[in-house]
């Protein structure tokens, strides 16, 4: 499998893959626009994508040295962001989103979120019942593609179409829903 247009040279990253620190930093900048658009076509709110996408940088600044083939490199940092944002969303379905050290939550950024954790748990109910199936089974319970597709009885290709059109409806309609404010001044 031949890495994506754009990602850094296979041989910037088998460098970074021995340590070398000049490498390392080229492959995190060089990485860092695929990774961020990815985790914004995934997350629920540009906060977390931002998050995201930030967090699959420090683990591959951190753990470089673990990544096993070199071309695989763009499939593992999206596996990453898709993790962290179906951990985030998690998180947000259930309200326990952790006060930072030294910071207070005030009630209305309590109640901000609630109000979001419902909004996209809305969108999510509200899909057809094969893609919410789909959604929910891949990103929110973490099943292989798979594993998805033998449960449902779908073709790979099949689950990954409605999967497609699950996220991109649920973000259409989380980014351009006039009856929800957008809060873009965290």
């Amino acid at each position: 499998m031949k890495a994506e247009a754009g990602w850094p040279s296979e041989s910037l990253i088998i460098a970074a893959q021995g340590g070398d620190p000049g490498a390392i930093a080229a492959l995190v900048s060089g990485s860092h626009p695929h990774v961020q658009r990815f985790a914004f076509s995934l997350c629920a709110s540009p906060e977390d994508a931002e998050d995201s996408a930030q967090e699959a940088l420090i683990i591959l600044y951190r753990k470089i040295g673990t990544l096993r083939a070199s071309a695989a490199l763009a499939s593992w940092m999206f596996r990453i962001v898709r993790n962290e944002c179906v951990r985030r969303a998690r998180r947000a379905l259930r309200g326990d989103d952790p006060v930072l050290p030294g910071t207070a939550g005030s009630a209305e950024d309590d109640v901000i979120q609630r109000l979001e954790a419902q909004r996209v748990a809305s969108v999510i109910a509200d899909l057809p019942a094969d893609q919410r199936r789909v959604l929910i089974m891949r990103d929110i319970q973490g099943y292989s593609g798979r594993a998805v597709a033998d449960a449902l009885g779908l073709s790979t290709p099949a689950m990954k179409s409605r999967l497609h059109r699950a996220r991109a409806t649920v973000r259409q309609l989380l980014l351009h829903d006039p009856s929800v404010p957008q809060q873009h001044d965290r």
